[in-house]
């Protein structure tokens, strides 16, 4: 099934401005927050047990990352997407190295009882969170993307969400309909936290797409891939492609991102 024209998704988000509660780690905030600004939506990042619940409820979306996790803020997230299940709020879980300890992987657990609308991982932690073997070291994405597809499939399916693959190409699927998006530079994986700006950006997609899910989820890899082709065309290393990058999501426009997209439907995966 062919995708919808996914600028219409970046129209309406930017109109939108969706307000996006990040729950992420203490590397990622910043360049989170200036992500998702750059592109259109409003960030805020909350982790206090004392208010999680009450401003969850009035977010547009939640996006959950476990980067630099510890109890007093698993205890919150945990609060968060339970208040966000309640609240019928959209929301996404960045399972950043979940393979790398046993808390990570009971936190997750945890958490995927709160049904999440959309996991975002490496094709590393998809394994590792569908309890399949893997190499996984930390962040880094050490296992080949169309390895991991079958885990994201099965992942889709038995928690009824959206499974976004990230890497060199990105695999995206509700369990039944899949697709490859193709884009990005090299760079990328030069340049720590994006993999977490991206979390977030699909949860401002989402926010404001809630009966599309994993078309929106589409457009917000499409963004990041292209913004990124086009910021390591201009850049001369790590520190100039972060620049550029948050240059490239601002100046994306809707007709960009439909015209310039590089997706497949996938068949018989």
């Amino acid at each position: 099934m062919p995708l919808p024209p996914l600028g219409d998704y970046l129209e309406t988000m930017r109109a939108v401005t969706p307000l996006v509660h990040c729950m992420t780690n203490y590397v990622a905030m910043n360049s989170t927050a200036n992500v998702l600004l750059a592109t259109g939506a409003s960030p805020a990042m909350l982790h206090a047990p004392e208010e999680v619940a009450e401003f969850t409820a009035i977010s547009a979306g939640l996006s959950i990352n476990i980067g630099t996790i510890s109890s007093h803020w698993a205890d919150a997230m945990l609060t968060a997407t339970v208040t966000a299940s309640q609240h019928a709020i959209p929301w996404v879980l960045d399972p950043v190295a979940v393979g790398a300890t046993l808390y990570r992987q009971t936190l997750c657990a945890k958490l995927l009882t709160a049904q999440p609308s959309v996991i975002r991982g490496n094709a590393s932690e998809i394994l590792a969170l569908n309890g399949l073997t893997s190499q996984g070291r930390g962040v880094d994405a050490t296992a080949a993307t169309e390895q991991a597809e079958e885990a994201a499939i099965a992942l889709a399916q038995q928690h009824g969400c959206i499974v976004a693959m990230t890497g060199k190409t990105d695999w995206v699927t509700d369990g039944t309909q899949h697709y490859r998006i193709s884009g990005g530079h090299p760079l990328m994986p030069r340049v720590t936290t994006l993999g977490c700006g991206l979390s977030a950006l699909v949860t401002a997609f989402i926010a404001t797409h809630r009966e599309t899910p994993l078309a929106a989820t589409a457009a917000a890899l499409g963004c990041f891939a292209i913004a990124g082709e086009r910021a390591g065309n201009a850049a001369q290393g790590p520190g100039s492609f972060q620049v550029a990058l948050l240059d490239a999501l601002y100046q994306l426009t809707p007709n960009d991102l439909t015209t310039h997209t590089q997706w497949e439907a996938i068949h018989g995966a």
